[in-house]
């Protein structure tokens, strides 16, 4: 019976051992009101999200935003090759959704994406794999 609790334990270590690449605390760039948030990527539901956790001043103070809380993308899958894309990316300085395309190479994630003919990226850097 021992041996029950030692397996159940390896198994939840090596769930967390293998958790995708892209999981993790990011800092964003700067963005038009010159804000830089936090965000949280998780797996939801085999895909991944993000939500905003924090947001800063460009001094580094911490300020208050409605989108502290708030999803920022649902429904990004892996690609493969460091590539994620496909779901839903949420802008809030001009609230439209736009398909999003995601490259991470080491703790850089490049975020992309395009409202019609209008594209805008940022390249966000690791803060946490937690």
């Amino acid at each position: 019976m021992v041996m029950v609790p030692a397996f159940v334990a390896g198994l939840a270590f090596a769930s967390s051992a293998y958790a995708d690449p892209i999981e993790g605390v990011w800092k964003t760039q700067p963005d038009r009101k010159n804000l830089i948030s936090h965000i949280q990527i998780s797996e939801c539901k085999g895909k991944f999200c993000g939500k905003v956790l924090s947001a800063y001043d460009s001094s580094g103070k911490e300020v208050q935003t409605p989108n502290i809380g708030k999803q920022l993308f649902w429904d990004v899958a892996s690609k493969g090759d460091g590539k994620y894309g496909g779901g839903e990316f949420w802008v809030p300085l001009i609230d439209v959704d736009v398909d999003p395309q995601m490259t991470l190479s080491g703790n850089s994630l490049t975020v992309k994406g395009c409202e019609h003919i209008v594209c805008g990226h940022q390249t966000w850097t690791r803060l946490s794999d937690k």
